[in-house]
């Protein structure tokens, strides 16, 4: 834009935040194809959420059905009082009742965490950081006598920016922690949960690629991430003992005493990632049985 000052480039990137904020609901439903429902067309769906939303002490979120074949669901909005929880077509067609539940469970505690703007405000870090390494190797400062030590101002917050962008990822992913054990702590079991992890996981591993990519951008809102499915899915697979499709509460107990091993590639990948290793993740849940 032909302006070497820091701070213009920093307002700029606020003001971009702030109109996402504005306007981030709509271009989520937009994206995502979602038609928001009520009590009389979906009479289930919304007594699952009304039901959920009491124990949880919040009010009752905008309810919608995302029409993507993807199996998923998603929470969004700019606070509590304008809090969408959405699931898509696939999900409805997978799970069962009180799976279902569970996964709704689920988005209702990153709701009442405000999860969504705690992540966007934290990823503000890395975005100021990187305004100060842009403009101390591209701006206006490197001109001026200072020599080294503007480069290595510029170094510093290159490597800083990284290392916040790794720790905004690690938030993330507690935070899908906690909004699972808050699905349990809102009367799910855990072995519900579990299960309905299991069977998105299977269903993301089945989708056609082209789909997936169609939602690359949206998967930090899933309950998982579509795009990991086909790893997942072999590490799961092992804790269906009976290979009946679930992991019920026997399997999950198994599982609660036994250590798991995660190989390097995996926690490389997991460190990279907006949700935590799957079998991690389960492993968790047969502990809060």
């Amino acid at each position: 834009m032909g302006r070497g000052n820091f701070y213009f480039y920093l307002g700029l990137s606020f003001g971009f935040m702030f109109i996402q904020y504005l306007i981030g609901p709509k271009l989520v439903e937009w994206s995502m194809r979602v038609r928001y429902t009520n009590k009389n067309e979906s009479p289930e769906l919304f007594a699952m959420v009304e039901d959920l939303a009491v124990r949880a002490g919040i009010p009752t979120p905008k309810i919608g059905i995302a029409q993507i074949p993807i199996p998923n669901a998603f929470a969004f909005g700019r606070g509590i009082r304008d809090g969408r929880i959405c699931v898509t077509s696939g999900i409805m067609q997978l799970l069962n009742p009180e799976e279902l539940k569970a996964v709704l469970g689920h988005e209702m505690t990153h709701l009442k965490s405000r999860d969504v703007i705690t992540i966007t405000l934290l990823s503000v870090i890395p975005m100021i950081l990187y305004r100060i390494a842009w403009h101390f190797f591209w701006g206006g400062s490197r001109r001026d006598d200072r020599g080294n030590n503007v480069i290595l101002i510029g170094i510093a917050a290159l490597v800083f920016y990284f290392i916040t962008n790794l720790l905004v990822l690690y938030a993330s992913r507690i935070r899908e922690y906690f909004a699972d054990e808050g699905s349990v702590k809102l009367g799910n079991k855990p072995a519900a949960l579990a299960t309905a992890l299991y069977k998105l996981v299977y269903g993301s591993a089945c989708m056609d690629k082209s789909l997936l990519k169609e939602t690359e951008g949206l998967k930090a809102f899933f309950v998982n991430d579509p795009s990991q499915a086909m790893n997942e899915i072999r590490e799961l697979s092992q804790l269906d003992l009976d290979r009946n499709g679930t992991i019920d509460s026997s399997e999950l107990a198994l599982l609660r005493g036994k250590s798991i091993r995660v190989g390097t590639g995996d926690k490389f990948m997991e460190a990279l990632s907006t949700h935590p290793n799957m079998l991690k993740r389960i492993k968790r849940l047969s502990e809060l049985s």
